[in-house]
């Protein structure tokens, strides 16, 4: 122990005056500032919160299905599963601090070549024994003294990456999140569309059923009956492409709920309004998508670790430096094995240097800091699209709300356009074509607004994923989220 007393006193000394080789990590300056050229549009609903907006739809169903895909989601389970690669490879960083032990043993029976040098002199010598059993038991230390801090930038670039795994999973789930929502929006608008084309066919069925009696009357012309039963086939041919858009978008919830397509199909059997959407918050900024997208963040963590990989390549310019030990027993007689006489250690401090090695180490650092420009574009870029998709949503949003007012306008007029060219046409003073023309014009407002409201919804939905909802920064989690 006296002997290990300097090296422990001269590794303490080395720990206390290591130094971090390479760039400190400096955030680079925010590209995106002053307000949205797209505000959000004014709305008399109750504004959502960005931590779960989609129960701000008031729609439990919409609710059940978005965190259900949250804690479902394969694609959210594999990266899940990348967080806990990159918390083990944190976990063995900080482990490269530590000093490693291991224990070894070993019992040989052996038998010398008399041939062999050491059997031609031995054999001349008294005592001397051909066979022999020996056995040994030790226990050896090492320890990397983290001189010049390369294992300390590896153990941060370890942390950083552990981090951005972590938000990588929350912009996974949010992505989810608004996917799911998103389907479910596309199937409850295929439904509506249904209901409007089978509400026209009825209407269809009814004219030609009147145009028939009037036929049998000699009113009118057998003409018309075969134009207001081709009319009635037209809508009906417009009924299968919804069904099978309607059943893509349920098989599409399937998946995006980690189940077989047709699995929750029967919860979604029975049609339900449009939910209407919440209102944006006000609140959140350009500036706020550098602190408030998990994309974003995780970018900027790749961009801290890839600065720290630059300090772990540079340390190799520079000594390693180690200390060693050794205790154990070797003995020729297996009851003395842990006698004083069997005993043997050894201490020992040494270094390695990289002092020549055609530029691999130049290298090397070249590589890391190429790493880290990329990471710094990658890092721009993402905050750039970040802000691209909330303008663009919320432009969508303005435009997609107002079209529907219009919409809604143009039905309105039309409901009654029609009930007065059937009148009409009942008392004798308009045509059947008229009669037609209302009834096509209506169907195609009706469809149009019931395109246009699933649009305002879905371009909400795009709006909150835009400005980073749907998780919160303390813990990553979410509600309904189980087993992550």
């Amino acid at each position: 122990m006296t002997r290990l007393q300097p090296l422990l006193a001269t590794a303490a000394l080395l720990v206390l005056g290591a130094c971090a080789v390479g760039p400190n990590y400096r955030a680079p300056a925010s590209l995106l500032t002053g307000a949205y050229h797209s505000p959000a549009p004014a709305s008399d609903s109750a504004k959502a919160d960005l931590t779960a907006w989609w129960q701000g739809f008031g729609d439990p169903e919409l609710t059940r299905i978005v965190e259900r895909a949250a804690a479902q989601n394969l694609d959210v389970a594999q990266a899940a599963a990348r967080v806990r690669q990159s918390r083990a490879a944190l976990s063995a960083a900080g482990a490269a601090f530590a000093p490693s032990l291991a224990a070894n043993g070993a019992v040989a029976d052996g038998r010398q070549s008399l041939l062999s040098p050491e059997g031609e002199i031995g054999r001349h010598l008294p005592g001397f024994q051909r066979s022999y059993d020996d056995q040994q038991a030790g226990v050896a230390a090492s320890w990397e003294i983290d001189l010049f801090g390369g294992l300390r930038r590896a153990h941060d670039a370890a942390r950083a990456e552990d981090a951005g795994a972590g938000l990588q999973l929350a912009a996974v789930r949010a992505s989810i999140e608004a996917e799911a929502a998103d389907a479910y929006l596309q199937a409850r608008g295929y439904q509506a569309r249904l209901a409007v084309a089978r509400s026209q066919e009825k209407v269809e069925e009814d004219l030609l059923k009147l145009v028939k009696e009037r036929l049998s009357q000699g009113v009118a012309a057998e003409r018309e009956a075969h134009q207001t039963e081709a009319a009635l086939e037209g809508v009906r041919a417009a009924i299968p492409p919804l069904a099978a858009g309607l059943e893509a978008e349920l098989n599409r919830l399937d998946v995006l709920m980690g189940a077989q397509p047709g699995t929750y199909r029967e919860e979604l059997v029975a049609d339900t309004a449009l939910p209407q959407p919440p209102s944006l918050s006000q609140a959140v900024q350009p500036g706020d998508l550098m602190r408030r997208r998990p994309d974003v963040l995780a970018a900027e963590q790749r961009l801290i670790a890839a600065n720290a990989r630059i300090g772990e390549a540079i340390s190799d310019y520079y000594p390693k430096v180690s200390l060693g030990g050794l205790f154990g027993a070797e003995s020729l007689e297996a009851g003395k094995l842990f006698t004083g006489p069997a005993q043997a250690q050894q201490l020992s401090a040494g270094f390695r240097w990289r002092i020549f090695d055609f530029g691999r180490v130049d290298a090397e650092v070249a590589g890391a800091r190429g790493r880290e420009a990329e990471a710094l574009a990658a890092y721009r870029a993402t905050a750039l699209r970040a802000a691209e998709e909330v303008e663009t949503s919320l432009s969508g949003l303005q435009q997609d709300r107002l079209r529907t007012q219009a919409l809604s306008r143009e039905v309105d007029q039309l409901t009654l356009a029609r009930r007065q060219a059937q009148q009409a046409y009942e008392g004798g003073v308009a045509s059947l074509l008229e009669v037609r023309d209302a009834d096509r014009d209506l169907l195609t407002a009706s469809d149009q607004l019931v395109q246009s409201k699933v649009a305002a919804a879905r371009a909400a939905v795009a709006s909150f994923r835009a400005l980073g909802g749907g998780w919160r920064q303390d813990g990553l989690g979410n509600p309904g989220a189980e087993g992550r």
